[in-house]
């Protein structure tokens, strides 16, 4: 369940997000009112997430992604500027998810090698 918290909690950051940009600095009153009850619900979601999956997995997944697609979203529907710096960029986020993704179950690995050599 803390995985299907999670995702729902970067989906409403991402809508939050994109309502920053279309509020035009809070001169648009849906807009302006959907940053604070998405920003909301995606913190709640996420807290939620972590009955079960560690903070710094959870946090690094939420902003990660969120930063990444926030990108691919101004770029898509804002007509941001593509560069090999933003496509380079974006490609170490994920990379670096994974890697904390990777290495979370390396060390769980290590810790239950670890805990069942002490019980021997």
């Amino acid at each position: 369940m803390g995985w299907l918290y999670l995702i729902l909690g970067i989906l409403a950051e991402l809508i939050g997000t994109t309502s920053m940009k279309l509020s035009e600095g809070f001169t648009k009153l849906t807009p302006s009112i959907s940053i604070f009850i998405f920003y909301g619900l995606s913190l709640t979601l996420v807290t939620l997430s972590l009955k079960t999956i560690d903070i710094s997995i959870a946090y690094a997944i939420w902003s990660g992604v969120g930063t990444a697609s926030i990108a691919v979203i101004g770029i898509l529907f804002f007509r941001e500027d593509l560069s090999l710096l933003k496509i380079l960029s974006i490609s170490f986020i994920i990379i670096g998810v994974v890697g904390l993704n990777l290495g979370e179950n390396t060390q769980e690995n290590t810790i239950n090698i670890s805990t069942s050599q002490k019980s021997d």
